[in-house]
């Protein structure tokens, strides 16, 4: 049977032709299983090129989310800043509250203090960090800025429970507090500060008060009503005017080059005491204004009222 054969017969189409092979029986097998092999080769390539394409389009989509979800902590994290800033306001309104009502503002060591550490599991062990440090990073910074406003919040609410029931009948003390600019329009040409350079000492020294820039002769106003304890000459003021509000608070108005008021005299509030100049201690004319309070220095700012 060494010469037995296999015949394949190959049908045509319409035409209805008719091809044959004759392939020897020894060669059956091999031929099989090469076009098995060739089978099995192509149906795993193609579910290669079916999975690798899935998987390209599932990174895809993961990358797509990925900058996403960074893009929504990204404006999260700047929502939180301008939560910040938002918050900074709110403590200094709460400061100038408190002062109304007879009390030191809140220190700023405090406000740290009352923030303290993040409380929060260390980016390193956020399970997102293995998936992307970056989004991890920045979901951790959010989380840590929202913890800060917090406990600021917490700390501002304790301050309000304590100043608010102080205010209830302080009407008189209210109506007696400087709060209004004592110059019409000026130009603030420096600020309440513990260290700055003195323009004609050439030297750094606190500077107790805010100078307001102003034409020559501009009317300078009381801030508050209250007594007049002082109105003459004084070594660096110049002509300068002192009213005693009570309450342990004083307004001085410096640099004039002319007093209206006199010591003893009662003034109301936006009354004319004086027109701005540069006398004593100054190189060009403007009005340096002070506000004390128990004896201690208060930068004027956070009287006035809006």
């Amino acid at each position: 049977m060494t010469g037995a054969r296999w015949t394949i017969l190959f049908l045509g189409g319409a035409a209805g032709t008719v091809r044959q092979f004759s392939v020897p029986r020894r060669f059956v097998r091999p031929l099989l299983a090469v076009v098995c092999t060739l089978a099995a080769l192509f149906a795993g390539a193609a579910a290669f090129l079916v999975y690798d394409s899935s998987a390209r389009l599932r990174a895809s989509n993961l990358a797509l989310e990925n900058r996403l979800l960074e893009d929504k902590v990204a404006s999260l994290q700047q929502q939180a800043r301008e939560v910040d800033g938002r918050m900074a306001w709110l403590a200094e309104r709460i400061d100038r509250t408190r002062l109304l009502a007879g009390q030191t503002g809140i220190d700023r060591d405090v406000m740290k203090v009352g923030v303290g550490g993040p409380g929060l599991e260390a980016v390193g062990e956020d399970e997102l960090w293995s998936l992307d440090p970056a989004a991890s990073e920045l979901a951790f910074k959010v989380g840590y800025d929202l913890d800060v406003v917090e406990r600021q919040i917490d700390l501002l609410e304790g301050s309000l429970d304590e100043t608010l029931p102080l205010l209830e009948g302080q009407q008189e003390r209210f109506e007696a507090m400087p709060s209004i600019f004592p110059v019409g329009v000026f130009h603030l040409s420096s600020g309440f500060s513990h260290r700055r350079f003195h323009p004609v000492h050439l030297s750094y020294m606190p500077h107790r008060g805010i100078d307001m820039s102003a034409a020559r002769g501009t009317p300078i106003v009381a801030s508050g009503p209250g007594v007049v304890t002082f109105a003459g000459s004084r070594l660096g003021y110049g002509r300068m005017v002192e009213i005693d509000h009570g309450f342990g608070v004083i307004s001085r108005y410096a640099h004039a080059s002319k007093l209206l008021v006199h010591r003893g005299q009662r003034v109301k509030r936006k009354e004319v005491i004086a027109h701005v100049g540069c006398s004593g201690t100054c190189k060009a004319p403007h009005l340096h204004f002070e506000i004390h309070q128990d004896g201690q220095p208060i930068n004027p700012l956070v009287y006035m009222l809006p």
